[in-house]
């Protein structure tokens, strides 16, 4: 994992946007470079959608993170390209979420990102101030060697259930393996955990829209990965949905207060579930 670290950071390269620091961008955060804020500039001419779907994206996480730590107890959570989203403000971060709504005193946060900047700036700015977080360079494409790696093994308690929400399924761009990251987290992860999934579609683009967008993605982000609610519900079959299952984010035991998308749901242009594993 180090000597993959030191590559990635040798190879930084400010001038190409990347779909973690795009996100990150969109939702106000901290951790990109100006390229992938004219990336963004570039999404609203085409659709003024991204910066409001990246806001939702960011809520359906803290609602997840905030139920699971309050209604179902878990105080242990690994969260996979994430970004370690900065769009969240100091004190509300994911971590922070957990640690408030959890009645155990000292939940514990992993976060993979195999960004380099993200990872070295979430790692200068939050570890030094809590032992209860940990941020890790890690690639899903590496599933096997991600959950070998020794934080992740001596951090976590893998004896006890924990949460693991996949944030990064816009990178798993090949189905066979991407259905191979699900099951292999699933079969990991110790009975009674759950698992949470983010994923990007294009089910709500307005037909009209789609050959700009697609344009673009193919010159910009030619390997994001979208799939259809069909394609998304056969990454989690044999799961076990919690309610209201496999919908639009902000869909997903909305907060009564006003949220991003909360009109439009299809508007967040991603799907969102949380499975129990038996």
């Amino acid at each position: 994992m180090h000597q993959r670290a030191v590559r990635n950071l040798a190879k930084l390269d400010t001038t190409q946007a990347r779909i973690t620091r795009i996100f990150d961008a969109a939702a106000g955060g901290k951790n990109n470079f100006l390229v992938d804020k004219d990336m963004v500039r570039h999404f609203d001419q085409v659709t003024p959608a991204l910066t409001t779907a990246a806001r939702a994206v960011l809520e359906f996480l803290s609602r997840v993170v905030r139920h699971l730590a309050a209604a179902e107890g878990v105080d242990q959570f690994m969260i996979v390209g994430s970004g370690v989203p900065s769009g969240l403000s100091a004190g509300h971060r994911l971590h922070d979420i957990a640690r408030r709504a959890c009645a155990h005193p000292a939940p514990r946060v992993v976060y993979v990102e195999n960004n380099p900047m993200v990872v070295t700036m979430a790692q200068a700015t939050i570890e030094p101030f809590t032992d209860l977080v940990r941020v890790v360079d890690g690639d899903v494409h590496e599933i096997d060697e991600m959950l070998q790696d020794q934080v992740i093994q001596t951090f976590l308690d893998w004896d006890r259930p924990l949460a693991v929400l996949l944030v990064s399924t816009h990178s798993l761009d090949d189905d066979e393996y991407a259905h191979y990251v699900v099951k292999r987290l699933r079969h990991a992860a110790p009975e009674g955990s759950f698992l949470g999934l983010v994923h990007t579609t294009f089910d709500g683009v307005p037909p009209e829209l789609l050959p700009a967008i697609r344009s673009m993605l193919a010159m910009t982000l030619p390997r994001l990965a979208t799939r259809s609610r069909d394609e998304v519900k056969a990454l989690l079959a044999g799961l076990d949905l919690m309610e209201p299952g496999l919908v639009w984010v902000p869909q997903w035991r909305p907060a009564e207060r006003a949220h991003a998308c909360g009109d439009e749901p299809s508007s967040a242009g991603n799907y969102g579930a949380v499975a129990h594993i038996p």
